[in-house]
């Protein structure tokens, strides 16, 4: 005990100098709540604290009516490798997300999901109790910490950057459009085998679907548009490839299912083709982020093929050359085939998914 003491107090400087690093240059809103989650690890030592700040199921509706903990809950964690968890979460978000969004969109975004992991939590586990009857599911379990939100960011971070590589590995490489379900299943097996909480998981798997739903519909960007329907940010692009089919013909069933119940609106993809030389498509929802990672992605693949094709020019004959024989008078010049104007008709397509005019 008094070698781990002391190892710690070896290790606080520098993890204070990291920590400093990490939220040197964030907003103010994030400090606030860094400090609050501080706090609420220490207040969690106290028993009478937990349950009146944490989500507990059988005491949020009446007669106990502890609505309050809905919103209070997020900031206790029980355990302190948790907490270093949500600062890293918090200052990456400070980093990254916030100068994208803004103050106002990222508090949004942080009430949001925790506030609808808190509630749909409640009800998937009163689900529970009326299939079990057994009571401990209803006033022992703690709906606690941000781990929903950390989900919610690790989807985040998959819209922006989906194919930075997070780590490599003899089996494969690991990118951020693999992050989401790699760690919502670890978190069921490191519950399975006893070194998580039942509702860790839980908050986790529902902060992952409640952030994509959220990016995916109901966001809305500085162009009008609301949502982000690129391809590459299905609900399919979250698993395997083998299993992408399936898992799209049941996306797309309940998707239909919920626009006939007026739920979502209906993607609407509008193309004009009045211009003779080229083709504008525009898509609602996408927006200028999104439009841009796309314009990232389409200039590298260019370049790649233009360093390609700049390799073998070097072994074509030159058209300029001055050495090469002219043809004799007895030779017939080669005819010239005259193509039809389909054939030599060049065709431009231009995507651009935040203008909504269109030309062809």
């Amino acid at each position: 005990m008094m070698a781990s003491l002391k190892t710690i107090d070896r290790n606080v400087p520098y993890l204070k100098q990291q920590f400093s690093a990490l939220l040197g240059n964030t907003s103010p809103l994030v400090k606030i709540v860094c400090l609050a989650v501080i706090i609420g690890y220490f207040v969690s030592f106290s028993e009478s604290a937990v349950r009146y700040l944490t989500v507990t199921p059988g005491y949020v509706f009446p007669p106990g009516f502890r609505i309050w903990t809905i919103f209070t809950h997020c900031f206790v964690e029980f355990h302190f490798w948790e907490v270093c968890a949500d600062l890293i979460t918090l200052g990456l978000c400070g980093k990254l997300i916030e100068p994208l969004w803004g103050k106002m969109e990222m508090l949004t975004f942080f009430t949001l999901i925790n506030t609808s992991v808190a509630f749909i939590g409640i009800f998937f586990y009163m689900a529970i109790y009326m299939t079990t009857m057994n009571t401990d599911v209803l006033f022992e379990v703690h709906i606690h910490g941000l781990s929903g939100y950390i989900a919610a960011v690790s989807v985040v971070v998959k819209q922006m950057m989906p194919d930075h590589v997070v780590v490599r590995t003899p089996l494969g490489k690991l990118s951020n459009r693999n992050v989401p379900l790699s760690a919502s299943l670890l978190t069921v097996i490191l519950y399975l085998i006893g070194l998580l909480e039942g509702s860790y998981p839980t908050m986790f798997t529902l902060g992952v679907l409640i952030g994509w739903i959220y990016l995916r519909f109901y966001q809305r960007h500085s162009n009008g548009s609301r949502g982000d329907t690129a391809d590459n940010f299905t609900f399919a692009s979250f698993f395997p490839t083998v299993l992408q089919p399936l898992i799209e013909a049941f996306s797309n069933g309940m998707y239909n299912l919920l626009v006939r119940s007026k739920i979502c609106n209906k993607a609407i993809r509008k193309y004009d083709v009045s211009a003779p030389t080229t083709i504008t498509i525009s898509i609602p929802g996408a927006d200028n982020q999104d439009a841009d990672r796309r314009r990232q992605i389409a200039l590298k693949a260019l370049s790649e093929r233009l360093s390609q094709q700049t390799e073998t020019a070097s072994s074509w004959p030159s058209l300029e050359d001055e050495t090469r024989p002219a043809i004799s008078e007895t030779e017939t010049p080669p005819t010239k085939v005259a193509t039809s104007p389909a054939e030599s008709a060049d065709v431009t397509v231009e995507i651009a998914p935040s203008t909504p005019q269109a030309t062809t």
